[in-house]
């Protein structure tokens, strides 16, 4: 049997899953891989043990008789590099992207190549320190010159991971367009503090097609060059519509990705966590983000203390609409930024009776934010749809709050648990796909 692989490596989670060549999914299977400690006592994924549980994957679907694999790809978290030096090797752990960064150093570098806010718009990139993968670089060479020197070559995650079974350097568009502040969306290039520091010849040749062919165990195999997770959860939607659409990715982050805007960002959307991506083939994704799925988290179990009810109860609540009631808001929201909309000093539950009526005001206050945050998204492209998937396509509260909030949208909540993994090896697909393809993994309710 012809089988796609693919690794999704996420934060958490490590993901290897098998398709057939209709992608449907055969086999997966999950890990956990303990965090170490980089040489700062810091926290950082495991590298080593990553690239050694992806070869005990992979090289028992070579040795089998009944698969025969035709092609492999890879989807990861963005905002990583992996530094190699000239036999290939890295030089360096896979430092986090939440480990601290030096204020004075970040003074020295805005000092030589700020404005930051001009920066910031320039790169479409959220000034967020080692977030953008490119200050990780500007951090060596200004903090630890000992490694820096023994540096060839630099590859964002995905492509490393592709490099480990190819053999072969690239890097890719949408590694390099993830927030990295590395490239310059109006001159199409590296930006000019790229050049200046002269990281821009650590950087790999940009990739001109999605995967190249290699030995594997003996057989030749189309090998992807890898792709960042949030874009290759687009690429199915981009292949399924037929119109210009929202997709609503939601989970710990809510991001709303439109891949159809043709405005410039402002200052004002970056300071609104509003940025671009890159597509596979360059073109930008207006990308607004929002730490969703932490507060709620939060605020359930707040709810479920002050009520004396199951941590679970949540799950259980249905759409009602006589509870949806005008009232100041309730909530203070302790994680996510509710932007201009006042947030409140203290959580106050008085006068709400009971668990389904507070439910359902935490998330009109909730659903309040995403709007705000979804239209900095809608903005540059007349969009016909919004797709909802992840943990929030099944809260039917949020779902019909947000379609009375965008009356004129079609909104479509999506049954697709492969997301990311599905998109990747979307990219390395022999074959085209046929619609009922897509009506298999994409079973939508419109509201």
């Amino acid at each position: 049997m012809k089988v796609t692989a693919v690794f999704d490596i996420g934060k958490t989670n490590k993901k290897f899953v098998l398709f057939d060549q209709q992608l449907n999914e055969l086999h997966k299977e999950y890990i956990t891989i303990p965090e170490i400690q980089d040489e700062d006592g810091d926290p950082c994924d495991d590298l080593e043990a990553i690239v050694s549980w992806m070869h005990a994957q992979l090289d028992p679907v070579l040795a089998a008789e009944h698969y025969d694999l035709q092609s492999i790809n890879y989807s990861t978290y963005g905002a990583s590099l992996v530094h190699l030096d000239e036999s290939g090797r890295p030089v360096s752990c896979l430092y986090n992207y939440l480990k601290p960064y030096p204020p004075e150093l970040l003074d020295q570098f805005y000092s030589d190549y700020g404005p930051k806010a001009q920066l910031a718009a320039a790169t479409a990139s959220p000034q967020m320190a080692m977030l953008n993968s490119g200050m990780q670089l500007y951090w060596l060479k200004h903090r630890k010159p000992e490694v820096f020197k023994k540096i060839h070559r630099s590859l964002h995650f995905p492509q490393y991971l592709s490099y480990v079974f190819s053999g072969q350097q690239f890097s890719e568009y949408t590694s390099i367009g993830c927030h990295t502040n590395l490239w310059d969306f109006a001159q199409n290039d590296y930006h000019q503090w790229v050049k200046a520091e002269g990281l821009d010849q650590l950087m790999a040749p940009i990739a001109e097609h999605q995967w190249v062919s290699a030995h594997l165990g003996g057989k030749e195999v189309q090998v992807g060059v890898g792709i960042h997770d949030s874009s290759a959860a687009l690429l199915p939607y981009l292949k399924m519509s037929e119109e210009p659409f929202v997709l609503l990715s939601t989970g710990t982050w809510s991001i709303a990705m439109n891949p159809f805007s043709e405005e410039q960002l402002t200052e004002q959307h970056l300071a609104s966590d509003c940025l671009n991506f890159l597509r596979t083939d360059g073109a930008p994704v207006r990308v607004s983000r929002l730490f969703l799925g932490s507060e709620y988290s939060h605020q359930v179990q707040v709810l479920a203390d002050h009520y004396g009810v199951s941590e679970d109860r949540h799950k259980q609540v249905t759409f009602e609409p006589s509870l949806i009631k005008e009232m100041p808001r309730r909530f203070r929201m302790e994680i996510l930024d509710r932007g201009t909309i006042p947030n409140p000093e203290q959580t106050d539950l008085t006068g709400i009776a009971t668990y389904e009526a507070a439910y359902h005001q935490l998330m009109v206050e909730l659903v309040e934010v995403q709007v705000a945050q979804l239209q900095l998204a809608l903005e540059g492209a007349a969009i016909a749809k919004i797709y909802i998937d992840g943990g929030f396509a099944d809260n039917q509260v949020f779902v019909q709050l947000l379609q009375n909030a965008f009356p004129h949208l079609e909104i479509r909540t999506i049954s697709a648990p492969l997301g990311s993994s599905l998109g990747a090896a979307l990219e390395v697909a022999d074959e085209a796909l046929n619609s009922d393809f897509y009506s298999q993994y994409f079973l939508n309710e419109s509201h």
